[in-house]
């Protein structure tokens, strides 16, 4: 049971990444829109967003669920030593949403909407960097209590150069899946050459940020470093990885939008699911690993349980939610 409630974890987690992610890409390009046609670009990030935003934190509510209930050692481990940059996160996440809110409907669109619109864009680009910088602070093994004190303080355990490079793989990584899903959102072809171009842009930042962070694997997170040079199953993963990310930029540059979203989809789930298992058996190293941290077996009976029956009605329901509020704009790309 704790290995599959792990495995309900990185699931989580990597619907949060291709959803909830892509929401704030769409906010680095709502930021970077520029051109003839920024105003168009803005508009086409909002009417993508707006349906489905709020609901994309399902994903980090799910995640945060499992982890306090089925593996409470390591959740006290995480919001202990890294509370700055969770709290920092979720201040971002909770100004985003309002900013986002008070910008559509605010009537004013003087200065005080810009306002909201800096706010906006400026939460989507600290929040992924905040939560990559999270995921380093763990893979480094930074995260390590003894006697109820962090090891390497409540600061320098994740503000180190391999956190923060993972917390910039994060950003490029989600400015590549949004900018990728707005190609397939945009109705003209102006519009869909812009967020084209931004996609190639961003791959190329996704190739320089992910090999800074392997590099600096090799001091700083030796542990996942030598899980991803295992031969067992490491150089498929790699395969995968660069099949995916080479055939996602062919993709762009033949214009085949749909098989481009599908390859980037790919790619950021073999990234995270590469980090998860090149750290195993541990979920949070060097000291708590998934059977150490798990709670009794009473516990995850009941959450497995709660896992079990609540999957058909999630997943079925964010499917129909998407399907409610996309199918709109496929009719207008049909037309």
């Amino acid at each position: 049971m704790p290995e599959l409630l792990a495995g309900a974890l990185l699931v989580g987690l990597v619907l949060y990444a291709l959803l909830g992610g892509a929401d704030y890409g769409g906010g680095m390009w709502d930021v970077l829109a520029s051109g003839p046609r920024a105003e168009a670009q803005r508009a086409l990030v909002a009417e993508a967003i707006a349906p489905v935003w709020e609901a994309n934190h399902v994903w980090l509510i799910l995640v945060i669920v499992l982890l306090f209930t089925a593996f409470p050692a390591a959740f006290a481990a995480i919001m202990i030593v890294l509370h700055v940059p969770l709290t920092l996160m979720l201040i971002g996440i909770v100004l985003r949403g309002a900013a986002f809110a008070f910008r559509a409907y605010d009537p004013d669109h003087g200065p005080r909407r810009q306002r909201w619109a800096r706010l906006f864009a400026g939460a989507s680009v600290v929040v992924p960097i905040l939560l990559g910088t999270v995921v380093g602070a763990i893979a480094a093994g930074r995260v390590v209590l003894r006697d109820g004190l962090p090891v390497y303080g409540f600061v320098g355990a994740w503000l180190q150069p391999f956190p923060l490079a993972v917390g910039a793989l994060a950003l490029a990584l989600f400015a590549y899946l949004a900018a990728v899903y707005l190609t397939v959102e945009a109705a003209d072809p102006a519009l869909r050459e812009d967020f084209r171009r931004r996609a190639l842009a961003a791959q190329a930042a996704v190739v320089v940020t992910a090999a800074l962070a392997y590099a600096l694997a090799a001091g700083a997170a030796p542990l996942v470093h030598r899980g991803l040079a295992a031969l067992s199953w490491g150089v498929p993963l790699w395969l995968g990885t660069a099949a995916c990310a080479a055939g996602g930029v062919a993709a762009l540059l033949v214009r085949r939008f749909a098989l481009a979203r599908v390859l980037a989809v790919g790619e950021v789930s073999a990234v995270l699911a590469g980090w998860a298992v090149a750290q195993y058996p541990y979920l949070v190293p060097p000291d708590l690993t998934i059977q150490g941290a798990a709670a009794p077996p009473t516990v995850l009976w009941v959450v497995t349980v709660a896992v079990a029956a609540g999957a058909p009605i999630l997943l079925p329901s964010v499917a129909y939610l998407f399907w409610v509020f996309k199918s709109a704009s496929l009719a207008r790309r049909t037309r």
